[in-house]
């Protein structure tokens, strides 16, 4: 996507930045910033310059949590598949060790 340079509001004050973001991203990332403000200084209320480092910092801090999540989500994932694969080697030894016979080699041509 192409550079461009756009001016944002946020808190009151207008910053000019350049972006690859679409104008839709870019609404949806201000009103993340305007919902983290809010929470952070309260909503209706002045927003002192302080309050965007707070809101920035409350930012940073959700998005390692759900990097956090994801760790774990995929550390699951990776040990349950690990698991599965073992139950399926095992059952397929299992077959061979019965006297049920692996299929033969496909003929070579």
């Amino acid at each position: 996507m192409e550079r461009r340079t756009v001016q944002l509001r946020v808190a009151g004050q207008t910053y000019r930045v350049v972006t690859t973001a679409s104008d839709a991203e870019l609404k949806r990332f201000l009103s993340v910033i305007e919902d983290k403000l809010g929470e952070v200084s309260g909503r209706g209320r002045a927003v002192h310059p302080q309050a965007l480092l707070l809101a920035t910092l409350a930012l940073a801090h959700d998005v390692e949590e759900e990097r956090e999540r994801s760790r774990r989500i995929e550390t699951r994932a990776r040990e349950s598949l690990s698991r599965l694969l073992t139950r399926i080697d095992a059952a397929l030894d299992d077959g061979a060790e019965d006297g049920v016979a692996e299929r033969p080699p496909s003929p070579a041509p």
